[in-house]
């Protein structure tokens, strides 16, 4: 049983149902099927749901298995709260007329460290285990 990646898993599909209905409607509103065609909201909004996709599934990942090797039900919680924060805040980041938004790099860098750190303590976990 892994109840706490099981919450914040669950917390995390909320967020990807609001990207994924934010593309869908700009699809819909454009006409563009696949792909961007060309139209730089579309190319946004692709980028918004890809970027999610690409990197919480790695972090849910190292999350169940420090969890399913009995982590500290803190340090999950921690991670898994800093996840959420970061998730919520990179898409209001992103944007194509000015790369440097505290909030892409508050995002994008959170979630590489919540990464980072569930990735050391899966390792430890590991080499603990041998």
């Amino acid at each position: 049983m892994i109840p706490i990646t099981a919450l914040y898993a669950a917390l995390l599909v909320a967020i990807l149902a609001v990207l994924s209905l934010r593309i869908g409607k700009v699809r819909g509103q454009t006409g563009v099927s696949i792909l961007d065609g060309g139209n730089s909201e579309v190319a946004l909004e692709m980028r918004r749901h890809g970027n999610f996709v690409e990197h919480v599934p790695l972090a849910l990942i190292l999350m169940g298995i420090v969890e399913a090797n009995a982590g500290n039900a803190v340090f999950l919680h921690v991670v898994g709260v800093a996840l959420v924060i970061c998730r919520i805040a990179h898409p209001f980041g992103l944007h194509q007329d000015r790369m440097p938004h505290p909030l892409r790099m508050l995002g994008a860098g959170g979630t590489f460290l919540v990464t980072i750190a569930l990735a050391v303590v899966a390792l430890w976990q590991g080499i603990q285990a041998l």
